[in-house]
């Protein structure tokens, strides 16, 4: 058994190309292969991964706060990505992000919990203006991923596995030790 899914083989299989700029990804993108970058702020992104894409930044923008882990994920996310009209993702995180990245990411992640905090608000009235996007329970469900663990896992472990990926190429399996954040 594996613990790394490789998103983006999946999605390079689909699409060989993306037009999302690293350069433009918005900070609140959780490390890993698939991240949102001047994407358009047309509130799609929950309604098709709503256990992936979220929205925020100064133009309200959508962000991918968990990584796809499997290939019924990836179909979510690739529904937001396709239903984007502004092509902001990308899928060539793997490329992008080194080891010292994800975890100057990692340290920085009480600025994403208090932003998300000073959000609530926002997300209120986003939910009152379009109740199906269930827009701060994303927030919730993205707080508590960072902060110890949800019912899909724990941030910090996946973060973890991911690290591995990037430094070994291959997924770890139960047996190997996995690097510190």
């Amino acid at each position: 058994m594996t613990l790394y899914f490789d998103a983006a083989a999946v999605l390079f299989q689909v699409y060989p190309s993306c037009n999302g700029r690293w350069e433009d990804r918005l900070w609140l993108n959780v490390p890993g292969p698939v991240y949102g970058a001047e994407t358009d702020n047309c509130a799609t992104g929950r309604l098709e991964a709503p256990r992936h894409i979220h929205y925020g930044g100064q133009y309200f923008t959508e962000y991918v706060y968990r990584q796809p882990r499997t290939p019924d994920e990836v179909r979510d996310v690739l529904s937001a990505i396709e239903a984007d009209p502004m092509d902001g993702y990308a899928w060539d995180g793997d490329q992008r992000w080194t080891p010292e990245l994800v975890r100057e990411w990692w340290r920085d992640r009480e600025r994403i919990l208090e932003y998300l905090r000073n959000q609530v608000h926002e997300w209120e009235r986003y939910d009152r203006w379009i109740p199906n996007q269930r827009a701060v329970e994303g927030a919730l469900d993205f707080a508590a991923y960072i902060a110890g663990g949800t019912d899909f896992g724990s941030l910090e472990t996946d973060l973890q596995i991911y690290l591995y990926w990037l430094q070994e190429h291959r997924s770890p399996t139960p047996a190997d030790r996995l690097p510190e954040l």
